[in-house]
């Protein structure tokens, strides 16, 4: 089955968390999903640390990126 309609294939979280930052920053970024890992002392490990076990934040933080390409 291809994901020709998924803007999220093939994309790590990583690489999504690492552009979001470089996009917004990381106080744009704590400012618009409001999440202790992006406001209070934040990195790219930390982060991705509490993305991969919190289920609802990933959402946000998939949402905010696929924002972010279709602008």
């Amino acid at each position: 089955m291809t994901q020709v309609n998924n803007p999220l294939h093939g994309i790590t979280l990583e690489k999504l968390l690492t552009e979001l930052v470089e996009h917004y920053g990381w106080d744009e970024l704590g400012y618009r999903i409001n999440i202790r890992c992006f406001n209070n002392d934040p990195s790219i490990k930390s982060s991705l640390k509490f993305l991969r076990k919190t289920e609802w934040a990933r959402t946000k933080v998939e949402e905010l990126y696929i924002q972010m390409i279709q602008q």
